[in-house]
């Protein structure tokens, strides 16, 4: 099956989308059919050796429509961006109609006013010329009214070619409906005039005065003009569904500065191509994906995974397009360039999901595809029952008109789609990609949410959480020390934990000789002379150490403790003498923990399930509070878990990287891809999360759940407004009441119906999440001029063991760098409280102990900022 998308014109309601879905699922060799009414495009899945586009395109065109093959590249323009220039297109089209839709609106009623001044002006008192008061003056009236008349139904011909074309094609539309009721109006009034000519001709001014009150004309106008306010007002809101999607666009810089034959240059962006060395500047946004190469930045990545602090990049790091580098100067070599970018794929992410359907939908296409025939049929049978009841001919025929004109399909084939595309947009400004309006859908359905431990839950790298010195032989920090020396040659992930706990204390590590591996086991090495060794119980017993006494008593207790925590510990000796032991542990991620706990207070079933063994995954699910635990399981098992808990009747949700749980996310009812950066393109998930956070995942069930409420009430109010304006506009309550309804009044309800729906729907734009912070809120402040005298000012607090230093710190431009300096001196061991002053561009550092100035002004160095 091969897809493509086609853009379609000529489309004004729901009806013309189902008649269009209708035609094309017809054709021998059709797959899957998606019209978008809201991005006048479709998407079609075709068996290539049975259908060709030219063939869709033909049928498409068959039936009244305009359609042409969006093709997937722009080779003619070359430009690599092939969505840009259909983005372009789109809003032209988009502004192009609103401005056409203001002029006929603003025409139509500068002659409005005076149509209905000559029509209705007289039941006010108004006065009028003497040349058209007076029954023998009626057919002067008469004739103003109709040339009138005729411009404005000039003016609004759209409607008439439109819906008389699509009648003609036998698949009528709104515009059908409106055209057939105006259209019917104007034929009546004309009539009129010949009823009135015959009177003056035959002396009857009884049958003159009769016809007089019976023009239709301004109905004819009204209808026409109301119609087309209420499709001024849609069209414009609607063109707010795609805000999220052009703001993505907007991120993208124009230009790059790249290094080519040894020269600089500027260049537009979407030339850069792969393996370009492209050169960043403080403020500037990143064009293209790529790899530093030299240099370092401090970035913002804000815009793409919502994190509200900026990353710092260093060689070897990756950057992400659309990113505003805050701090430094560094090169990368770009590796995804034009349509294959991060920035790229979430836009094709958004559009796509924005053009499918959602199941909720079905019952509302399904209507919209038999609504405008069954309503014509209805208004006939209506205006006969009326004539045969012995009502006059003007009534019966008024009271169909009023059907025709009230009658809306727009309001039931809107109500879903502007909230879809509202929905994903703005899950895309939290960094949450969601791939269909199905799934967006199943996500309110949710019930048990199972999740991958490592890289999920946890961190997915270990972290020292313990330095545990044997009795009095060595202090913490010599034992790390010694530790982080020993371990110094060692790739080991636990040994790198080592080091990187080292380097965050400051600690010095002394240079290792002799350095041995002993794979799976343990590692020994000399440091100033002595034999260190370092490893698990298991190598300490190979070397014939602490296998009895109290040594080995224990190294049994306090390894049996660790293990059920779920940490790894090593045990460390010199000389054949044991320093002690330090643990290791893949640390749970800080927003796991309320995320665990806002699942639950949604009612949602948590389940771990990891290939981890028992007693660690326990430990972790125990400190989280998650409800069940499935452990020692293979990345082949984890799918017929998904199964087993589906056939328990589980609506679930599949937490996994994407790689080892594929098969999982597959089989799951929603499968989410946690922190896949960079590496959006995971086929199986449904769902992509940017960062690393559990809390997104919240955010998307509640963003879900909120869609699914705005459509129930859009297709309750769309539902709600035809099954009781239909009776009404029928002359239900003529025989009981009296009471009948003016077409001008039926025009009016049915354009303020699908206003209203749309404006329900656009709420979604103003959701925000408890949990995450709303993208929009976060800004970048301007420099401030620094005082010009600053300062260095140490004192210690009488009667209390604490110390303070005030640093005056040159950089910080905005509340990251606030957050950067603060989060810098917080690190430093002895520390107890940081207070920095954006404004003054001071920091005030609180220690339990005297921190030299060079280890404060290092922190605070180290992260690019300059202490004065």
């Amino acid at each position: 099956m091969k897809t493509e998308k086609f853009q379609i014109t000529g489309m004004t309601c729901a009806a013309c989308q189902a008649n269009i879905t209708r035609a094309v699922t017809k054709l021998d060799g059709i797959g899957e059919v998606n019209v978008n009414l809201l991005s006048h495009s479709m998407t079609a899945s075709f068996d290539e050796e049975k259908l060709d586009p030219a063939a869709i395109v033909k049928t498409v065109q068959g039936i009244g429509y305009g359609a042409a093959l969006l093709s997937q590249s722009t080779a003619a323009s070359g430009e690599k961006d092939a969505f840009r220039s259909q983005w372009d297109a789109r809003k032209k089209q988009e502004e192009d109609e609103v401005r056409s839709m203001k002029f006929r609106l603003i025409s139509s009623i500068i002659l409005l006013i005076p149509l209905m001044y000559v029509s209705m002006g007289h039941m006010l008192g108004l006065p009028l010329p003497a040349a058209m008061t007076g029954t023998e003056n009626a057919l002067i009236l008469a004739f103003t009214q109709l040339l009138i008349t005729i411009p404005i139904l000039f003016i609004n011909r759209k409607f008439y070619s439109s819906g008389l074309r699509s009648l003609i094609k036998r698949s009528p539309n709104m515009d059908s409906l409106v055209a057939i009721g105006s259209g019917a109006s104007l034929v009546y009034g004309i009539f009129a005039i010949y009823r009135m000519a015959w009177g003056l001709g035959q002396g009857d001014m009884i049958l003159v005065g009769h016809y007089a009150h019976e023009l239709y004309f301004e109905s004819a106008a009204m209808i026409l003009t109301l119609v087309t306010i209420g499709k001024f007002l849609e069209t414009r809101s609607k063109a707010k569904t795609s805000d999220a999607l052009g703001r993505l666009l907007d991120l993208a810089p124009k230009t790059a500065l790249v290094v080519r034959n040894g020269l600089e240059q500027v260049i537009p962006a979407e030339q850069v191509v792969a393996g370009d060395v492209v050169i960043i500047k403080p403020g500037e946004s990143i064009p293209v994906d790529g790899t530093v190469i030299e240099g370092w930045g401090s970035v913002d990545q804000a815009a793409i995974t919502g994190e509200s602090i900026p990353v710092d990049k260093k060689p070897g790091d990756t950057v992400i397009s659309a990113t505003i580098n805050k701090n430094g100067t560094f090169r990368f070599q770009a590796s995804k360039v034009g349509s294959d970018t991060t920035l790229s794929q979430i836009i094709r992410l958004v559009d796509e999901a924005g053009n499918t359907k959602a199941p909720i939908a079905r019952l509302a296409d399904k209507v919209s595809g038999i609504f405008v025939p069954t309503v014509i049929l209805i208004a006939i049978v209506v205006g006969i029952i009326w004539a045969l009841t012995g009502q006059p001919f003007e009534f019966a025929l008024a009271r169909a008109i009023t059907i025709l004109v009230i009658s809306c399909p727009c309001a039931l084939g809107l109500a879903t789609p502007v909230a879809i595309m509202v929905g994903t947009g703005k899950a895309a400004e939290y960094g949450i990609l969601i791939k269909s309006a199905e799934s967006l859908e199943n996500l309110h359905n949710i019930d048990t949410i199972v999740m991958d431990k490592t890289g999920t839950l946890t961190e997915g790298k270990p972290a020292v959480t313990d330095i545990l010195p044997f009795e009095d032989t060595i202090t913490p920090s010599e034992l790390l020390r010694a530790a982080a020396g020993l371990e110094k040659g060692s790739e080991h992930p636990l040994a790198l934990a080592i080091s990187e706990r080292a380097a965050k204390d400051k600690l010095e590590t002394p240079a290792a000789e002799d350095f041995q591996m002993h794979a799976g086991r343990g590692i020994q090495a000399k440091l100033s002379g002595a034999l260190y060794l370092g490893g698990n119980p298991a190598f300490m017993n190979e070397q014939g150490l602490f296998g009895s006494g109290k040594e080995a008593q224990w190294i049994r207790e306090t390894s049996d403790r660790l293990a059920a925590q779920g940490k790894t510990p090593l045990l460390f000796a010199r000389e054949g003498k044991l320093l002690g032991i330090i643990a290791a542990a893949d640390q749970v991620r800080e927003t796991s923990r309320k995320a665990i706990e806002e699942f639950h207070r949604m009612g949602i079933k948590t389940v771990m399930l990891t290939g981890d063994n028992q007693i660690t995954a326990k430990a972790i699910a125990e400190e989280l509070g998650i409800h069940e635990v499935i452990a020692d399981v293979l990345p082949t098992e984890k799918e017929a878990c998904i199964r087993k808990l589906q056939e328990e009747g589980r609506k679930t949700a599949m937490i996994g990287d994407g790689i080892n749980d594929a098969p999982a996310l597959t089989r799951a009812d929603i499968g989410i891809a946690i922190g896949a950066g960079t590496d959006i393109a995971i086929e199986s998930a449904d769902v992509v999360l940017m960062k690393d956070s559990l809390l997104d995942v919240v955010t998307a069930i509640n963003l879900s759940r909120k869609v699914i409420r705005n459509i129930h009430v859009n297709l309750f109010w769309a539902f709600f407004y035809n099954i009781l304006g239909i009776p009404i506009a029928a002359g239900a309550l003529y025989p009981a009441f009296g009471l009948v309804l003016n077409p001008m009044i039926g025009s009016a309800a049915m354009s303020a119906s699908s206003v209203c729906v749309v404006t329900n729907a656009l709420r979604l734009r103003f959701f925000k999440s408890e949990q995450a912070e709303d993208p929009k809120e976060i800004v970048t402040e301007p420099q401030e001029k620094l005082p010009e005298e600053e300062h260095t000012d140490t004192t210690e607090e009488k009667g209390a063991i604490t110390m303070k230093k005030v640093l005056t710190v040159d950089g910080m431009m905005c509340v990251r760098c606030q957050a950067h300096v603060k989060k810098a001196l917080e690190a430093v061991p002895g520390v107890e409280s940081v207070e920095v002053d954006l404004d003054k561009k001071t920091a005030e550092v609180t220690m339990a102990e005297e921190i030299a100035d060079e280890i404060l002004v290092k922190a605070v160095e180290e992260e690019g900022y300059t202490v004065l």
